[in-house]
């Protein structure tokens, strides 16, 4: 990947935008992330500018985030929660309210992202990271170039396709296909994503459903297409040109993973000079280089060069992001997402 960080340039930057965090104490931040969703570097050079330890701890989904955060918050400091989740964390009085003089370079987020439904003002959130979900396939294992969610339900395709291991994505991708929103609570909506579902897997089509090891199961040539988001679709094709990424004419989902800190974190300003770290535009782009999706960071965007902001996977335009929507809160239906998703996974 080429580098571009441009040193004088973000010595200014950083010098602008940058408070001192040499009077923090020296003890430790509990960070609760995504895997392989951050530059180990970032982390080290962290701990060497504020003397403050990250512990470090990983998960899958959102779901498995929140059983944990559920137990006990305050064993965690940040959390990088998804859109919907940060909503339903908010409505379960599980987040601290952030002080915004402690993160001044929040200020560098898009404006389209400082006011969200999810979280208006960013009162408990700062976006990390952004992006869509579409269809990775490979080029030379399709009949035709992909545009359609239904590719992913063609027959041609036996054993051949990826599906995400993710109660939302999977059903929502599939409520989309159909014609409803995302966000549907219609029970025959969703009871007819249920069955298309269902039908995809016992025909065979289905190779796996899985979350992390798609991209490199793609690049090794393991299956025609797969669901992915867009960050994993442009790791994927910097190591295969064979392969290519769509977000489908029905549309999809435009997501959005933020910066948290818990009801009664142990570590609150520690956690929010990490936020501010995580903001800076080096270190914003340092992340962006690592693991290739959409920043969020003005300051960090400033410093890309034009090849790279016109790369449509990782920036896409403004008629893909029209067809797309955030995902919303569905506790209230989770039950019936629960049943779905269960019928689905144990259909043989």
């Amino acid at each position: 990947m080429k580098k571009v960080l441009i040193g004088i340039l973000a010595c200014m930057l950083l010098l602008t935008v940058t408070p001192t965090l040499s009077a923090l104490a020296a003890n430790e931040v509990n960070i609760y992330n995504w895997e392989d969703y951050i530059a180990d570097e970032a982390l080290k050079l962290f701990e060497q500018e504020t003397g403050i330890k990250v512990n470090y701890m990983r998960f899958t989904t959102n779901e498995d985030m929140l059983v944990q955060v559920r137990a006990d918050p305050s064993n965690y400091d940040v959390l990088f929660p998804s859109d919907y989740m940060i909503e339903r964390l908010i409505n379960e009085n599980l987040l601290e309210e952030l002080d915004h003089a402690n993160i001044e370079n929040a200020a560098l987020t898009i404006d389209w992202l400082q006011d969200t439904a999810y979280d208006p003002g960013m009162k408990y959130s700062v976006p990390y990271m952004w992006g869509t979900v579409g269809i990775l396939y490979n080029t030379t294992m399709v009949k035709e170039p992909i545009e359609s969610w239904t590719a992913m339900w063609d027959e041609d395709y036996v054993n051949n396709v990826f599906m995400m291991d993710s109660i939302r994505d999977t059903i929502g991708v599939t409520l989309k296909m159909l014609g409803h929103s995302m966000n549907t609570r219609d029970q025959d909506a969703l009871e007819a994503a249920k069955e298309k579902l269902i039908e995809q897997k016992r025909a065979g089509i289905v190779k796996a459903y899985q979350v992390d090891e798609t991209k490199d199961k793609m690049i090794k040539g393991e299956a025609a297409m797969g669901l992915v988001w867009s960050g994993d679709a442009a790791y994927a094709i910097s190591y295969n040109e064979d392969l290519a990424f769509v977000v489908p004419e029905e549309g999809s989902n435009v997501w959005v993973d933020a910066m948290c800190v818990p009801k009664g974190a142990k570590n609150k300003e520690n956690a929010e000079a990490f936020i501010n770290f995580m903001c800076r535009p080096d270190i914003a782009l340092l992340n962006f280089e690592e693991i290739l999706f959409c920043t969020p960071n003005t300051g960090a965007i400033e410093l890309l060069d034009d090849e790279m902001k016109a790369d449509e996977v990782l920036f896409p335009p403004e008629d893909v992001i029209a067809r797309c929507e955030f995902f919303m809160d569905i506790a209230g239906d989770i039950r019936t997402y629960d049943r779905i998703w269960l019928a689905v996974k144990s259909a043989r």
